[in-house]
């Protein structure tokens, strides 16, 4: 589609209609849903007469990598629809940020009536987060605010240290979880999360997985028609259910949300039909209960064994879709369970919602086999572990309608097409390992000195531990980086160990770890790898100011008494009158020799390594913000024989830009550096 067409019926689109249009059909992906509802809450509550504000805050993560980049390219509409975006330094900083929107009657002049937020993070950032979460789930929204916290899973960790699965978390801040099956269900729930906040007082958690944030599908927007039905209150509904300037008493805190706002949460869950029976079979036989991703592989499943919703029906099969997997509704899952002979609960990783199904039922008088990660005689039946595929669903299916009677012979024939259809796939499944981007100054700048050892933390440089997994150690969680030696050290004869540490992650959590390192007298050399840029998640700049003097002014506050920076361009530091005295400053070719000479120097000890991220260069040049480097092709003729000869016929668009030279190794040579200490 182009950016300014056409529908077949002659009406005008264009694709910045996913921000402007009230109704209609538009394009858009799951990360620019999460922007829609904010800009979409601004428009309902203007239309009710509402002077509200928005807030958004939190820490890029995959699968939630470029919400800060999709909220920037919007700035000009959030601006104009009161609504703020401010990325938080760390993940818990950004949820106090988000529990203090919703304090705004505590203090005088207020300006809105009320502010609703939204925080977004990954798995690991909802770890981090639980005191600040409970803190704020706890004292409540306010009644015109509401809060949204958007957590992204990667349920195969793909593009983590650890495969995330964060329901229980959250849950275990008593915030319910809504479960997007794609983008339509990300605005759908996002605007009823919102509205449910409001109306119970209780934070509202949103779960995002990489096939439904990362996924571009077509929705459909109806403004004009959205309302959420709100259940009465009863009488004895106390006022605290939102966010009250009282007297300070946890105990009742937890009361409220025990035994108020989670009830509310049931009723408005039933009212607004957030959870619902997708197929009903006239005889049932086999329960199915799913959410979220899992919902479209059921849906897939059916589709591999040949089932439309008719033919499902027919052979007793019903689906229950759960738009709100904690606390789980009870209601609806009773009366979609009457009758069935087994309940078969389709879900990734751990389970969570068959836990709760289970629960429910426990005490009917007549209740279904519940099954899901195990069956009736206790075997595996779905992975805890692995990600479930449309085809794993579809095999575990077709058994249970086996063992209950009702798989015919087409299925069979269905069944035995996918069976040869797995085997081939399998059969050429290969894993391509991730490794350094051309360029990329990490591929350098984690190597160690022969003998020595490093350990990894959270951004590309980990890739060290694929790359060279002899000299790296697996990686802490973010912020953690060096904590681990603290409590090695003590233990062994190792007398030194090198902690890598992105830029990005000094100015998360990382200065914290080196205060730690100092404070333990422990023999270690932290190198923080200076990339002007956070490439990891697209290339955003780092959430503050930061520069390798900052850093350096900072580690020697901190008690760090020696001090290197090395770059591929030391004459960017030599005189920077902001360098604390005593710092070295040398070329990066210096790093084995430097890194020999901290390795025995006792106590805590920092390596500025400064290097531009390759691929943020390659995006700087391309927007012409970046030097553009004279571009020469070295070919080494003992390898490639005769390339380059009048023989072979030149292909403009590779050699007319550039500079031919030919060298003998195929290699070149570094300008010889002279190292310097700040005086």
């Amino acid at each position: 589609m182009t950016a300014k067409s056409k529908t077949l019926d002659g009406q005008p689109v264009s694709l910045q209609d996913k921000w402007t249009a009230d109704q209609g059909v538009v394009v858009m992906n799951g990360t620019q849903a999460i922007a829609r509802v904010l800009l979409a809450q601004a428009t309902l509550d203007r239309r009710r007469g509402i002077s509200s504000a928005g807030y958004i805050s939190g820490y890029r993560g995959s699968p939630l990598g470029s919400v800060d980049t999709t909220l920037w390219s919007i700035a000009r509409r959030l601006e104009s629809a009161n609504i703020l975006f401010q990325p938080g330094v760390n993940e818990d900083i950004a949820a106090t940020a988000i529990r203090g929107t919703q304090q705004l009657n505590s203090v005088p002049s207020a300006r809105y009536d009320g502010v609703f937020a939204a925080w977004y993070g990954k798995g690991p950032g909802v770890d981090r987060s639980g005191d600040a979460f409970k803190h704020g789930n706890y004292a409540g929204t306010h009644p015109q605010g509401g809060v949204l916290i958007f957590y992204g899973d990667d349920h195969a960790g793909k593009s983590s240290t650890v495969a995330h699965q964060s329901e229980q978390a959250v849950a275990a801040s008593l915030i319910p979880s809504l479960y997007p099956a794609d983008v339509q269900d990300v605005l759908s729930y996002g605007l009823l999360g919102f509205a449910l906040s409001r109306y119970s007082g209780s934070w509202v958690g949103i779960k995002c997985v990489n096939e439904v944030a990362e996924q571009t599908a077509t929705v459909e927007l109806d403004l004009d028609h959205f309302q959420p039905i709100l259940p009465p209150l009863l009488p004895d509904v106390p006022k605290e259910i939102h966010i009250q300037q009282a007297s300070y008493n946890p105990l009742r805190e937890e009361q409220i949300v025990v035994e108020h706002r989670l009830p509310l949460v049931h009723a408005f869950v039933r009212a607004n039909r957030l959870d619902g029976i997708m197929i009903r079979a006239e005889t049932p036989a086999l329960g199915l209960i799913t959410a979220g991703k899992s919902y479209g592989d059921v849906r897939a499943a059916l589709a591999l064994l040949g089932l439309d919703e008719a033919e499902a029906g027919a052979v007793g099969i019903s689906l229950y879709k759960v738009g709100c997997i904690w606390p789980l509704e009870p209601i609806g899952i009773r009366d979609f369970a009457t009758g069935q002979a087994v309940l078969f609960v389709v879900e990734e990783k751990k389970s969570f919602l068959e836990q709760q199904v289970a629960a429910t039922l426990i005490n009917q008088a007549h209740r279904p086999w519940v099954i899901g990660k195990l069956d009736e005689e206790g075997a595996p039946l779905l992975s805890s572990v692995m990600p479930l595929e449309p085809m794993d669903i579809a095999f575990a299916i077709a058994a249970r309608l086996e063992r209950l009677g009702r798989l015919d012979e087409r299925m069979r024939a269905q069944l035995e097409a996918l069976a040869s259809t797995s085997v081939a796939a399998n059969a050429i499944a290969v894993r391509r390992l991730p490794f350094f981007c051309s360029g990329c100054p990490h591929s350098r700048s984690t190597r160690v000195p022969e003998g020595s050892l490093s350990m990894t933390g959270i951004g590309c440089h980990t890739m060290v531990a694929l790359v060279r997994p002899q000299q790296a150690l697996l990686p802490t969680q973010m912020g953690g980086e060096g904590g681990n030696w603290i409590g090695l050290a003590p233990f062994t004869n190792t007398k030194h160990i090198f902690q890598n540490m992105g830029d990005g992650t000094y100015y998360h959590s990382g200065l914290l770890a080196i205060r730690a390192a100092v404070a333990a007298r422990v023999n270690i050399t932290y190198k923080i790898l200076y990339n002007d840029a956070v490439a990891m998640t697209g290339g955003q700049p780092v959430d503050g100011p930061i520069s390798v003097a900052t850093i350096a002014c900072q580690v020697r506050n901190e008690g760090v008494a020696r001090i290197v920076v090395l770059s591929d361009d030391p004459s960017r530091h030599q005189g920077n009158p902001e360098l604390p005295v005593g710092v070295t400053i040398g070329h990066r070719d210096e790093l084995d020799a430097v890194q020999q000479e901290l390795r025995d120097t006792p106590g805590c000890t920092v390596l500025i390594y400064e290097q531009t991220c390759a691929a943020e260069k390659r995006r700087r040049r391309k927007r012409g913000s970046y030097p553009n480097p004279p571009k020469r092709l070295f070919i080494a003729r003992e390898v490639c024989e005769g390339v380059g000869t009048a023989r072979y016929n030149r292909p403009a668009s590779v050699w007319s830009p550039w500079k031919l030279h030919w060298v003998a190794s195929g290699r070149s040579t570094n300008p010889v550096a002279t190292r310097t200490t700040v005086a």
